[in-house]
């Protein structure tokens, strides 16, 4: 039987060969018939059913029984990956020198085996055992039969491989990037999206997939930004714990986050070796960082987590034990396998200088909590160490027994012992990228897009009043956004280019011309010196300029791609890469409607363009179907509802600028800009976080709590309706925002803490309602402890972060002191402060004119003003005054610094309508400059009401 087990595995691996001459069967069978029984399988080959191979034991028994059995050599060969075909595996099926190698003895997993992937900028693999799917499903189970058949107890080996845009394979669903699936804000999308990637991957052979990812965006300039959801850590975790679900769906396959902990805001967001030193409190890492790790693993299960390569506070994660055992297991509750990050554990020495060699690293990594080391190396290097040690006594055989038992669990669990195999091969011909699935690659492609711009209604362009169009730039023809790593790597993409020119109409012309390439010849360089464009560049930029002059429209198609972002691509600069801009400008000099469309993985500080071009179309890298989803909502077909899930900053120098934030820390000085003004640098967002324009509008009404009084163990229901008052169908994301209004320590500005996307037809109305729990009332006290402080909160609902359009206020009162549901209004003295007289400031509002506060030379009245307001002016009732007296309005837009906007002098017995130039900020102030005067009254409809 071996014999001819080998025989055919040795004629299988002739690579090239045609599929039909591999003679797949409809439905896979193993060869040792002998083992395998009708409801158990003898791993250990001893003709009796173990408690292990026992389908119906118990999951721990089996795991003891098994361990048991082990030798230390078994042991430490789970306790490592073994990379696939091409990478470290020399051999695409096993062969008769697998029984001399270190994986004689079984192997915990094999990463990214006929994946197809080779290498960044490497052609994919393309064999007969790579596509089609039957073909690979079939060499994954002669892989699997041999650590079945072919070693002592027969313990399989857990298929892992990437996965965050539909699992990594030659041919498979391609779906847009975790960033622009995050612009969908739909939980019910990125489930689906998890099982089609986990239904996928199982059915190709693969049981663990490395996703989601769920680091949270912190620094724009970071390579990785395409990899996250967003900036919100809610977001985060929401959208985390529904690819996980759909994912684990079945235990189809297991999840496996990444990466633990504190890995997206490295120093100056700096890459490749640098992935070190983030620049973060501890109680921002434990709010942004560690908040969508603890959530999904609670809630989804997850059985993987990857741990990461940085340092925080000086301690590599890798070699944490409090990191990687006390939080991950002991409060988080994690029950998986822990995977090193490629060389997370060899940097423990040759980058982090914790360790003084290899060795010392693997025992370091191995007792912080360490499972599973993965990297692009030989097993052997992490084995033959690790063996040392046991022997040496340098790691005792308790704490390998608690990593291999992890190990083991999660093979139990995904039902390796019990059906290692992927038999029905026909099925994955079937499955794998089909129309049911394309369909909702299409969905995710559309509803990543977000409308930043569309001046005097630009869009969507009328298709029978156009007779030729132009579409233009780097990003118009291209298709390589959808095929970089961790997804598929070799579909068919469907380019903006072909895209509009299956939507026009027929008899439409569609003119192409790439204008530049998306990088120039001394790029990054020319992000900080502005060289002149080369002869083949204006050349370029002309020949685009002159299809534009002759056609009714011009699409720009600009932005990144894989030279531009991407894992070790961090940039110096957010703008346009390259020679873009001057392409831009000189089209838009033809006076002809343009319309840019976004094809990157960040943010971009485009801020001419914002100014100047009339339609922008934010796609981000929407995978393969991506130039049909763009075409529809550029001609009206669809109607886009994405919104921003990240800021986007108006300029480097305004990093770190990103959601969410504490009050008053992303605001600046001076409003008034010019050569007279008092501003001194660019202030605020290009455009928030939620931003997200639709060809309708929709009308907020009815804000209502299910009480406006709870304790602290109670949740709240928070209820809305939203209208379409529009003509046409769209999509609205409808956002909760909530802030605590005093507290022990500094909480967010905002926080989000609900998000719906809800479908409506013209003049439709639907209610919305979130529910919120205890936990989104939760701050970490000065005592490390997540806590609901009794008090006030606000709660608030819009269209974006700053387009706040309902407001509630929400008490909280400690359990145990009684709620009388009674509503709880704000005191307008809450928002109002004084230098002196503090008792007086409620007379400046009370509507009576003989009741007054009163200032000497230097002190002052301040009132809060609410968000996002702008204020040219204020009505005062001045009482009675010394002759001489003066004043002065100042204005602060927060940090404390207050800056004068109109100076005069006291009218007394008199209404004096203080004027001054449009101007926004957080706080206004009336300050007494010479002489003593008395205030009556002032009117101020933007102070803050709760």
């Amino acid at each position: 039987m071996r014999k001819q087990f080998l025989y055919c595995i040795l004629a299988c691996t002739a690579l090239g060969t045609e599929a039909n001459a591999l003679n797949i069967p409809k439905t896979y069978v193993p060869k040792n018939k002998s083992m395998y029984h009708k409801e158990w399988i003898d791993f250990n080959k001893n003709g009796q059913k173990d408690v292990y191979e026992d389908p119906n034991a118990d999951i721990n028994a089996r795991i003891e029984d098994l361990l048991s059995q082990m030798t230390m050599e078994e042991k430490t060969c789970q306790m490592v990956t073994l990379y696939g075909y091409q990478r470290v595996l020399k051999d695409s099926l096993p062969t008769s020198e697998w029984k001399n190698q270190l994986w004689k003895d079984g192997i915990g997993a094999i990463d990214e085996h006929l994946n197809a992937f080779r290498g960044w900028g490497v052609p994919p693999l393309k064999n007969d055992l790579v596509w089609p799917a039957s073909n690979h499903a079939w060499a994954l189970n002669e892989v699997q039969r041999f650590f079945i058949e072919e070693t002592r107890l027969g313990i399989p080996v857990d298929f892992t491989n990437e996965g965050i845009r539909g699992v990594e394979n030659y041919i498979a669903t391609n779906f847009p990037t975790q960033l622009a699936l995050g612009h969908s804000w739909n939980r019910d999308l990125i489930h689906k999206v998890g099982y089609i990637t986990g239904r996928e991957a199982r059915l190709l052979g693969y049981t663990n997939v490395y996703a989601p990812i769920l680091d949270v965006g912190r620094d724009q300039r970071w390579g990785r930004y395409e990899e996250v959801y967003g900036e919100s850590p809610y977001l985060v975790a929401e959208l985390g714990i529904e690819m996980a679900k759909g994912l684990q769906t079945d235990m189809q396959v297991a999840s496996t986050a990444k990466h633990f902990i504190a890995y997206s805001n490295n120093k100056g967001a700096r890459e490749g070796f640098a992935r070190v030193d983030p620049q973060m409190s501890w109680r921002e890492v434990e709010n942004i960082h560690v908040y969508p790790f603890s959530r999904v693993i609670r809630e989804a299960g997850i059985l993987g987590v990857m741990s990461s390569y940085n340092d925080y506070d000086g301690f590599p994660i890798q070699g944490s034990y409090y990191w990687l055992t006390k939080r991950l297991r002991g409060e988080m509750g994690f029950r998986g396998y822990v995977v090193s990050d490629s060389d997370a554990v060899e940097y423990l020495y040759s980058k982090h200088k914790t360790a003084k060699d290899m060795k010392e690293a693997v025992r370091q990594s191995v007792e912080a909590g360490l499972n599973v080391r993965c990297t692009f190396r030989s097993p052997d290097s992490f084995v033959l160490p690790l063996r040392e040690l046991v022997k040496e006594g340098g790691i005792s055989m308790e704490t390998i027994d608690n990593r291999v038992r992890d190990v083991l669990r999660v093979k139990f669990m995904l039902g390796l012992f019990d059906s290692p195999y992927q038999t029905d091969l026909e099925l994955a011909d079937k499955e794998v990228n089909s129309a049911e699935h394309q369909a909702v690659a299409l969905q995710a492609s559309r509803e990543g897009l977000v409308l930043l711009k569309n001046q005097d209604n630009l869009l969507p362009l009328d298709k029978s009043k156009i007779r030729r169009i132009a579409v233009c730039g780097p990003n118009a023809d291209e298709k390589s956004f959808a095929l970089t790593h961790y997804g598929p790597v070799a579909v068919e993409v469907i380019t903006v280019l072909e895209g509009i020119r299956n939507q026009v109409n027929e008899g439409t012309e569609v003119v192409y011309a790439k204008g530049c390439d998306l990088v120039d010849p001394h790029w990054p360089e020319s992000e900080i010196i502005d060289y002149p464009l080369t002869g083949d560049e204006k050349k370029g930029i002309a020949e685009a300029v002159e299809k534009v002059k002759q056609s009714d429209v011009a699409v720009m198609v600009l932005g990144g791609g894989i030279r531009t972002c991407g894992e070790n691509k961090s940039r110096t600069s957010l703008e346009l890469p390259g020679h873009q801009q001057e392409l831009l400008e000189a089209v838009m000099e033809t006076g002809k409607p343009v319309v840019l469309v976004l094809i990157n993985g960040r943010p971009l500080s485009i801020n001419w363009a914002d100014k100047f071009v009339p339609a922008i179309l934010e796609a981000w890298y929407p995978g393969s179907q991506g130039g049909r989803a763009i075409a529809e909502a550029l001609f009206g077909d669809y109607n886009p509802g994405g919104k921003l899930t990240v800021t986007f900053p108006k300029t480097v120098g305004q990093i770190p600028f990103n959601f969410p934030a504490k009050p008053a820390s992303q605001v600046d000085g001076g409003q008034t800009p010019g050569m007279g003004g008092n501003q001194a640098r660019i202030n605020g967002p290009l455009y928030p976080f939620g931003y997200g324009l639709s060809y309708t509008t929709f009308e907020y009404s009815d804000m209502r709590l299910s009480s406006s009084v709870i304790t602290d163990h109670q949740p709240v229901t928070v209820t809305c309706k939203v209208k379409n008052t529009g003509s046409r169908a769209g999509d609205e994301v409808v956002q909760l925002y909530m802030r605590d209004v005093v507290s022990s320590v500094t909480t967010y500005e905002k926080s989000l803490r609900g998000f719906e996307r809800v479908h409506l037809e013209p003049g439709e109305t639907k209610e919305v309602k979130f529910e919120l729990l205890p936990r989104d009332f939760q701050l970490l006290d000065i005592d490390k402890h997540w806590v609901v402080e009794p008090g006030m909160f606000q709660l608030m609902i819009g269209a974006s972060s700053e387009d706040i359009r309902l407001k509630k206020g929400l008490e909280i009162r400690a359990y145990g002191r009684g709620a009388t549901g009674e509503t709880i209004q704000s005191d307008p003295t809450d928002f109002i402060s004084a230098s002196k007289n503090a008792s007086h400031i409620i007379h400046v509002v009370d509507g009576d004119y003989s009741t007054t506060w009163t200032g000497d030379k230097g002190e002052y009245i301040s009132f809060e003003l609410a968000d996002n307001t702008k204020i040219d002016h204020m009505l005062v009732t001045w009482k009675n005054a010394e002759a001489g007296s003066t004043y002065e309005i100042q204005i602060s837009s927060g940090g404390g610094q207050f800056l004068p906007v109109q100076k005069g002098a006291v009218k007394p017995n008199a209404d004096d309508d203080i004027r001054f130039n449009l101007t926004s900020g957080s706080d206004i102030r009336i300050l007494i400059t010479s002489g003593k005067a008395e205030i009556a009254e002032v009117k101020l409809p933007e102070l803050r009401k709760e």
